[in-house]
């Protein structure tokens, strides 16, 4: 008796049946004509925001040149007839090891924004992590998660100069449903993006992305005026709060003071500092160079996940980022350590595309195409793919990618 579908894998059997009707996908499948979809219908200035990168765009290439260096060793004849990936990080539990990464500024996608990516996110029972850069605020973003069954939630912190402000948003978003924090630490000083440069294009001086601080007590408490009533003077308030200060170590006592669940480093490309983030208390780690947009030239993620699993050695969860496209891609980092893998550009281009509906979309698709290329790879769940040492192979020679 065959056995049954996957509920990931079965996105595709719709797909193909769907076809017999002469019915096909509303948006491509594939990552590339994903992005060119997306090109399409978006103006430069935000299609750029969101695809572009640091300086000439080295490390966005390395983040998926890495890729092509490592490859999965299948295996044959094995029983993969029932397969289950759900897990449970940090408390979290999920369908399977996928998050939607931290993007600000959703409304320059869709009107929507970071609402339509939580009702999808929500629907398919898929964490979300918010941006502290959002076009909505933490109670509103919480209030759309929560209008299906309500979805798991994490936040994301981009570390304010005042104290103040900082523990009112921890408040705020523990308040909201939040259960993980994640600390962004590689965007203190925004990295040098010549497509936003050249169109003089930066969101947050027009107030966009700014739902969040302008909505903070705290935060408003330092304006003559409120926001609605002088916008310029609680744009240059934000600027100030949120760029230019690099934080240390020693001050993560002062989150740990205020954040009673897990917390998360963003940002992490070297053994040293992730050994260093498990010292302090932490509870996990993003391998994550913020998808080449900050520091250009720096190495593709994926080759510093082997030595950040091997240094924090079970001790601390390990997520990676930046390079992901593809449920292949996931399951590469996947079996070369890391407990979830983040989403960022795909379901951004999927939002501009179809709004919530788009989102659904391209987090099917992944997760469909995880399933089937782990499950081709002779792996029923995560656990097996763990256990075995040589799922993944060094290539000698990568391919190549841009």
């Amino acid at each position: 008796m065959a056995a049954p579908p996957s509920p990931f894998s079965a996105y595709g059997s719709e797909i193909y049946l769907g076809g017999l009707a002469d019915d096909v996908p509303a948006l491509p499948t594939d990552p590339d004509r994903l992005e060119e979809a997306a090109r399409a219908v978006l103006a430069d200035k935000p299609f750029w925001y969101v695809a572009g990168g640091a300086g000439s765009g080295t490390t966005m290439r390395a983040n998926r040149a890495a890729f092509d260096r490592y490859g999965l060793v299948p295996r044959v004849l094995r029983d993969w007839s029932v397969r289950d990936w759900s897990t449970t990080v940090l408390g979290t539990a999920m369908p399977a090891p996928l998050l939607l990464a931290p993007i600000g500024v959703q409304s320059i996608l869709h009107p929507d924004g970071e609402l339509a990516t939580a009702r999808a996110a929500a629907e398919l029972g898929v964490p979300m992590v918010l941006s502290t850069a959002a076009s909505h605020t933490i109670e509103q973003v919480a209030a759309a998660a929560d209008s299906i069954p309500p979805g798991p939630r994490w936040y994301q912190l981009y570390w304010p100069v005042e104290d103040a402000v900082t523990v009112s948003l921890l408040d705020r978003a523990r308040t909201a449903g939040f259960t993980v924090l994640v600390i962004t630490l590689d965007t203190w000083l925004l990295g040098w993006r010549p497509h936003d440069l050249d169109s003089a294009y930066l969101p947050f001086l027009r107030g966009v992305g700014a739902a969040i601080p302008f909505s903070d007590p705290a935060f408003r408490a330092g304006l003559a005026q409120p926001p609605e009533d002088d916008l310029m003077a609680a744009v240059r308030h934000r600027q100030r709060m949120f760029q230019g200060n690099a934080k240390h170590w020693d001050r993560l006592d002062l989150i740990r003071e205020h954040w009673d669940g897990p917390i998360v480093l963003k940002g992490v490309q070297h053994v040293d500092d992730a050994r260093r983030a498990v010292d302090r208390g932490m509870d996990g780690v993003i391998v994550s160079n913020h998808g080449g947009r900050q520091v250009d030239r720096a190495i593709g993620s994926l080759h510093a996940l082997p030595g950040i699993v091997g240094a924090v050695g079970g001790r601390a969860a390990v997520l990676f980022d930046s390079g992901i496209r593809t449920g292949a891609d996931a399951a590469v980092a996947l079996a070369m350590g890391a407990d979830a893998v983040l989403l960022g550009r795909p379901f951004a281009y999927g939002l501009a595309l179809g709004g919530q509906d788009g989102v659904r979309h391209v987090v099917r698709t992944v997760l469909a195409e995880l399933d089937i290329t782990l499950t081709l790879a002779g792996y029923a769940d995560l656990a097996q793919l763990r256990a075995t040492k040589d799922a993944i192979s060094r290539l000698d020679r990568g391919t190549g990618s841009g």
